[in-house]
């Protein structure tokens, strides 16, 4: 095992999912991720990776429902990688301009997510912790890596370009490494950080069906694409749940089916939530 994660799995776990934790605020998003999979009754592993900063008491509850917790290290970057990729000069160079991104967001954290190709697990899918798990998705451990969903959100252009919230993989020592030499390379500027470097590094990536990666935006930007029974992943992208922000009214009932997760109470049958108004 490469320096920077530990502890190895533990023998008989081979399939796992995986979110990544990086402040306290993830890991309230990650509570209502891992409370999601485990209704949906999987027996496979659930990873939460997790800096070193994250308190213990914002990973107690993750523990309390049974998800393994593994600290992780930053990537071994170059300080030139670093400033080109710091939280102000990349807002600066690529700004969001469909949403906006919460103060806790910080772009370095994001190139965590590589570290789960140095699991010991044969088979992983990962999931960003803004993520709810709403009927079960583990067929995706047989679809080969790497496989995701499009970035769909606002129209068909969107498909070109993959999301990074869900994904296969199958960690492997040899990628780990190889990857960290091409992130890292001389000049190198990931735009959208994890998201745009892992398109490039596998560039033959396989689609997955929208409905395993729903971007929330399409319940007010593509309503005649929301379908709540074929939804089996909903992802939070920009503004999350568990904040304050400007498209909370717009997207309430989403929010209100987190908190129900949140609280471990009250989840509703999707089959009982409203549809979207049209556009």
């Amino acid at each position: 095992m490469t320096d920077g994660l530990r502890p190895a799995a533990p023998a008989g776990h081979r399939d796992a999912y995986v979110t990544l934790v990086t402040n306290a605020d993830f890991a309230l998003g990650a509570k209502a991720l891992v409370r999601s999979l485990k209704r949906t009754g999987t027996a496979a592993d659930i990873c939460v990776l997790h800096t070193g900063g994250v308190g213990s008491e914002a990973l107690a509850p993750l523990a309390g429902l049974g998800a393994r917790l593994v600290e992780t290290d930053l990537l071994p970057t170059s300080s030139a990688f670093n400033a080109a990729h710091a939280r102000d000069r990349l807002h600066g160079l690529a700004p969001f301009t469909k949403g906006e991104k919460p103060a806790f967001h910080t772009p370095l954290d994001n190139f965590c997510k590589l570290r789960l190709w140095q699991l010991d697990y044969d088979r992983v899918v990962f999931l960003d912790a803004d993520t709810l798990v709403l009927q079960t998705i583990d067929r995706l451990f047989d679809y080969p890596e790497f496989s995701a969903a499009p970035n769909v959100y606002e129209g068909l252009a969107d498909f070109h370009r993959m999301n990074s919230g869900v994904f296969t993989a199958r960690p492997s020592a040899g990628t780990f490494d190889a990857m960290l030499a091409r992130l890292d390379a001389p000049g190198a500027f990931w735009r959208r950080t994890d998201q745009t470097f892992l398109q490039d590094y596998f560039p033959g990536w396989h689609g997955l069906p929208v409905f395993d990666n729903m971007l929330q935006y399409v319940w007010f930007n593509l309503p005649e694409l929301w379908s709540w029974p074929e939804i089996r992943v909903l992802h939070f992208q920009y503004e999350k749940p568990w904040q304050d922000h400007a498209k909370a009214d717009r997207l309430r009932p989403l929010i209100e089916l987190w908190r129900a997760y949140e609280r471990g109470e009250g989840i509703p049958d999707p089959a009982t939530l409203p549809a979207p108004a049209a556009a």
